[in-house]
């Protein structure tokens, strides 16, 4: 069974291109991470809303997940460089496979 992880951020007016790019860079290195079994970010299509992203992710376990928090890189693209870039951000949903 995995891991899985939802996440969904708002980005504020202007800042949605600098959100994009930080989660690009952290999709190969998420990716290169022994836990890591699935990372991929969606950006809405919606016309007005193209600051909003959905994150799916696969771990294979919790520890797995906690250790991906923990990175150099999670520390600097995303608490460092997506936080605040963030207008909301709602809390992450956990689930495991069946």
């Amino acid at each position: 069974m995995a891991y899985v992880v939802t996440v969904i951020w708002k980005a504020k007016e202007g800042q949605e291109e600098e959100v994009a790019e930080k989660i690009e860079k952290m999709t190969p290195l998420s990716l290169d991470e022994p836990g890591c079994l699935f990372y991929q970010a969606h950006r809405s299509v919606k016309d007005g809303n193209p600051g909003l992203f959905f994150l799916y992710e696969q771990y294979v376990d919790e520890a797995a997940f906690e250790a991906h928090m923990a990175t150099p890189h999670f520390k600097r693209y995303v608490e460092g460089g997506v936080y605040p870039k963030l207008k909301s951000r709602e809390p992450p949903s956990f689930y495991k496979t069946m």
